[in-house]
């Protein structure tokens, strides 16, 4: 099995392309070995300097610390990801969830959820991370950053002339957009 590696914006974040399903229910985030029962992520987490794992549709976001070398942390990943699928398994996460209810929004949070999930959320996987909405209040919309995103030097930028300028285009009410 061939896994890729892809850079992402941020320079202690990279993405692992293993060519298979990673989850089928949804991105997820890691950022400590007792968050999870899953021997494969437990792993990853106890390699020295990962900071995180974030798990998207087709692949994983590793987070490292700033002074820990990519060539120190790559290949044992790398190394546990062909055994885990070489075992045979489909899916690092494999559940089957509900979808998602907006019900309990209201008419411009479901358009600012729209706008995230089908015109935003796409662009942020590419890098490695994900993006969620959280609340919208007075005009400010709050979401979240998550793997290769959180912590990245341009996720300010991005967020302030890609997120805010888009949501602020398609929805007038939308003033300003923060990151949690």
């Amino acid at each position: 099995m061939f896994i890729q590696t892809q850079e992402t914006p941020n320079p202690n974040s990279l993405k692992f392309l293993p060519g298979k399903k990673v989850s089928n229910d949804g991105p997820y985030e890691f950022l400590y070995e007792n968050q999870t029962e899953i021997p494969l992520l437990k792993n990853i987490l106890s390699i020295n300097g990962v900071t995180g794992i974030f798990l998207g549709d087709d692949f994983l976001s590793i987070n490292k610390t700033q002074d820990e070398k990519w060539e120190n942390i790559k290949h044992i990943v790398i190394s546990h990801l062909n055994e885990f699928y070489d075992e045979g398994n489909e899916f690092i996460i494999n559940k089957k969830s509900e979808l998602h209810d907006n019900n309990d929004y209201g008419e411009i949070e479901n358009k600012i959820i729209k706008i995230l999930e089908t015109k935003i959320r796409p662009a942020v996987a590419r890098d490695g991370g994900d993006i969620t909405f959280k609340e919208f209040k007075d005009g400010k919309v709050t979401v979240m950053l998550k793997g290769s995103c959180s912590g990245c030097p341009s996720s300010t930028l991005t967020l302030k002339q890609g997120v805010q300028n888009l949501l602020c285009h398609y929805i007038p009410e939308v003033k300003e957009v923060l990151a949690v």
